[in-house]
């Protein structure tokens, strides 16, 4: 019998399928709570993993969807997005996404977050994404993911 889903997973099922998505989430059985935990769990480049980060950009929580290759450089980033960016406090981030670190989705939180997707991401065919859960993922392409979060894509360096 299978296991049901955890209900930060599932509200993230839901928000999928209600942005026409399949709303499939995979429950994998090691953590993945890192990219690098993630890509060797689905046997994928560790590019092909959308890391959802939250920063702020001024004052203001924004959503940075990132190839998990990339780590952001806060100055260039910034710089292109016109503002200060800054990483979120923890606080901030559960009560922004309403999930758990290393389980966060880039949707599904109680909030719509602006969000800005790494074009690096569109090198991947197939691209993985956390689903609310450290222990849970979802499937997606650049197209899609960048739909399904209304994102805009960027250059994160």
């Amino acid at each position: 019998m299978p296991t049901p889903l955890h209900p930060h997973a599932a509200h993230v099922a839901e928000t999928l399928i209600a942005r026409g998505h399949h709303g499939v989430i995979v429950t994998q059985p090691d953590s993945t709570h890192s990219a690098a935990e993630a890509a060797e769990s689905l046997g994928v480049d560790v590019g092909a993993i959308a890391k959802s980060l939250v920063f702020l950009l001024d004052d203001d929580p924004i959503l940075l969807l990132v190839s998990g290759a990339h780590e952001v450089d806060l100055a260039n980033t910034g710089k292109r997005l016109q503002g200060n960016l800054t990483r979120a406090p923890l606080d901030m981030v559960r009560i922004a996404t309403g999930q758990p670190i290393g389980g966060i989705a880039p949707l599904g939180h109680p909030t719509n977050l602006p969000t800005y997707v790494d074009n690096a991401l569109s090198e991947y065919a197939e691209l993985w994404a956390a689903a609310g859960h450290p222990d849970t993922v979802f499937r997606t392409s650049f197209s899609e993911l960048v739909r399904i979060t209304a994102g805009l894509a960027i250059d994160v360096d």
